[in-house]
């Protein structure tokens, strides 16, 4: 039985008639078969969520159920994808309707043609749990798709494939448990707005290196952690994240264009398949899923990205991988819910958002974890969320609702920006409160001295700020020697360490080892300028020129290349020191 259209508003369109309606269920509208949700149930009446251009329907349209919520498809082929907000393939769209998304096209997400190299793992008469796995595929050059027994499934195997070729559809195993059989593919579905379960979370004790210094060094994230990245126009938002999509070190980027331009959207796309993955050497899209939602693309579908996003991560993560999720921009996401939520006719909350705005918020954030997965291995999700703020102002909801949610807060300052400064991420206003438990990882990989050097570097510049409002009042030339240092050793952590040029080959991206040699060498420069300031030598009179570009010019030194500018760099340190003894 066909249920009946009764009211359009926009994207949200009220059915009557429909069998069996239930929450989150997938539904076909009108002639052309729309993508619709249903988002309310109201007596006999369904209220849909049209994932589609509207235009056209009308009263007495037909509304077909799937009975199937909103889910995403999993299996080999994710990986170097690009596809829209509800998992529709973008390439092979393009290749049918052109350049804009058709009405009502139907294009199954994961190729169901293309066959893959199975190797099964499981033999027949093992019991698996869910989890278990079952086999793997090598779907790119940098990672192998492991095929794991779906959640909620569990049993003895009673047949297994041999090794080779097989399309997604094909069936590669067979389980018992209790006389019941169940078939496995390759190919498996799950409900985007529902977590995946997992075993348990751990603490988070890695960071998520992006080769980003002012992050790493100052305001580090871990794996499986969330941070907020708020900003104005222009103040390198999108320019962070895709920086940080590129170098980190994570195993698998999941990025989100959620409602954003579609220049910055092809921005991304034409330049990651050109990319190599800076750690082998291979194309970085062989590691990237791109999910591409662009403020033309209809509104509808921009609320569900997200979700789509997350589900995709947590499979990947749930292979044992390290995932970093990058959602471009969460505001655009809230304007969506906001717009739905007013043709809900639903009570507004503070400017117009939904009233349930900070729960939503919270539940996607909480995706993000290192867990520890059912088959007992671990693996991560870490969120990165843009955050779009009118003005520039973070007081406003989203962004408020977003810091309380998150972890790490990445504050873009639109001075800096306009002076040029990039990453503008102001190290006043900025925190991350993973700094103390990430202490331990990188005194054992960068330097036992690394949080004492940091330490050091920050209350300069928390220093240099306060000295700032004494110089507007009595000039520089009235301030202690001491201050004059202060303010000496903060202009090179700003322009020699915490500036960074996405666009040089080089600068881009500063591993570990290259951020902590950096900050030894402004350190000991500090400390040995100190000591020359305590036997009453005056600031004028120490000359540290040629270190000051000996520093500036690791910048732009590949690490390999480093020893000899170093070698400079100590040698006039310790002459200064001889200075001091």
């Amino acid at each position: 039985m066909e249920g009946r259209i009764i009211g359009v508003s926009g994207s949200v369109v009220t059915a009557s008639g429909l069998k069996s309606p239930k929450m989150n269920d997938i539904v076909l509208v009108g002639d052309d078969k729309l993508i619709g949700e249903i988002v309310k149930l109201d007596g006999d009446k369904a209220i849909i969520q049209v994932y589609e251009e509207t235009a056209g329907l009308r009263l007495g349209d037909g509304v077909a159920e799937s009975g199937e919520p909103l889910s995403v498809e999993l299996g080999p082929g994710l990986l170097g994808a690009i596809f829209d907000g509800i998992q529709r393939p973008l390439d092979l769209i393009f290749r049918r309707t052109g350049t804009f998304i058709g009405r009502g096209i139907k294009v199954p997400a994961l190729d169901r043609e293309k066959r893959w190299h199975f190797k099964p793992k499981a033999k027949v008469g093992d019991r698996l749990d869910s989890a278990g796995e079952i086999g793997e595929v090598k779907e790119t050059s940098l990672i192998k798709h492991r095929i794991l027994v779906p959640p909620g499934l569990k049993g003895e195997v009673k047949k297994i494939a041999e090794e080779g070729d097989y399309t997604i559809e094909d069936a590669i195993a067979v389980l018992e448990d209790g006389g019941r059989r169940e078939t496995i593919k390759m190919l498996s579905k799950w409900p985007v707005r529902i977590p995946r379960p997992i075993a348990g979370k751990l603490e988070p004790d890695m960071p998520l290196v992006t080769g980003q210094r002012v992050i790493d060094t100052f305001f580090p994230v871990a794996k499986g952690g969330t941070a907020a990245v708020p900003g104005g126009f222009g103040t390198g938002k999108t320019v962070i994240l895709h920086e940080i999509a590129k170098w980190a070190d994570a195993d698998i980027i999941v990025y989100c264009g959620t409602g954003e331009r579609g220049n910055e959207m092809t921005e991304i796309l034409t330049t990651f398949p050109e990319l190599k993955d800076p750690r082998s050497g291979k194309p970085l899209m062989d590691r990237t899923i791109m999910i591409a939602n662009t403020s033309n693309m209809p509104v509808a579908a921009r609320e569900a990205s997200v979700y789509t996003s997350v589900a995709i991560a947590e499979y990947y993560r749930d292979m044992g991988y390290d995932v970093a999720l990058m959602a471009d921009s969460t505001s655009r996401w809230a304007e969506a819910l906001r717009e739905i939520s007013g043709r809900l006719e639903e009570m507004p909350g503070e400017e117009g958002y939904p009233a349930y705005l900070g729960r939503k918020i919270s539940e996607f954030y909480e995706r993000a974890g290192k867990v520890k997965l059912l088959n007992g291995g671990t693996g991560s999700v870490t969120i990165l969320g843009a955050v779009s703020p009118s003005g520039g102002d973070i007081s406003e909801p989203v962004s408020q609702n977003t810091l309380r949610a998150t972890r790490v807060f990445w504050a873009l300052d639109s001075s800096l920006a306009d002076s040029r400064h990039f990453p503008a991420i102001n190290w006043l206003n900025s925190y991350s409160l993973y700094t103390e438990q990430l202490e331990d990882w990188y005194a054992g990989n960068a330097g036992k001295d690394w949080a004492a050097i940091r330490n050091k570097l920050m209350d300069t510049l928390q220093r240099e700020a306060e000295i700032n409002e004494i110089v507007q009042l009595v000039g520089y030339d009235s301030l202690p020697e001491s201050d004059k240092l202060v303010l000496d050793t903060a202009k090179i952590i700003r322009e020699s360490y915490l500036q960074q040029n996405a666009f040089d080959e080089i600068d881009t991206f500063s591993s570990t080892a290259k951020q902590y040699k950096m900050l030894k060498a402004i350190y000991n420069l500090n400390k040995a300028e100190e000591r020359l300031i305590e036997k009453g030598t005056k600031m004028e009179s120490i000359d540290t020129k040629e270190i000051k570009q000996g520093i500036m010019a690791l910048r732009y030194t590949k690490d390999e290349d480093m020893g000899g500018i170093l070698n400079k760099i100590n040698k006039g340190i310790a002459e200064l020191a001889d200075r001091a003894a």
